[in-house]
C-alpha cells in the first residue's frame, strides 16, 4: 500500500494494489474509488485532501507490515 500526496493539487492518493484500475466510481465529491477489472478495490483519490482529512499525523497500529518505508 502506498499513500501519496500531491500539494500542488491537494490530493491524496491512497494505492491499495499494484493492480491497474479499470473502473472508478465516485462516492462524495472529489472522493473516487477505483476499482479493478475484478471489482477489487486498488485505490482512492481525494481531492482538495487538507479540507477533508487531518494529513499532520499518520498513525499505523498493529499492521503485520513487512517492509516500511518513509519518504518526505
Amino acid at each position: 500500500m502506498k499513500i501519496n500526496y500531491y500539494p500542488d493539487t491537494d490530493s491524496l492518493y491512497i494505492d491499495f494494489s499494484e493492480r491497474s484500475s479499470a473502473d472508478s466510481f465516485e462516492v462524495s465529491e472529489g472522493v473516487v474509488i477505483d476499482y479493478d477489472a475484478d471489482g477489487n478495490i486498488v485505490g482512492i483519490d481525494i481531492d482538495n485532501a487538507t479540507s477533508k482529512l487531518e494529513l499532520k499525523e499518520l498513525i499505523l497500529n498493529k499492521l503485520p507490515l513487512k517492509t516500511q518505508k518513509l519518504s518526505a
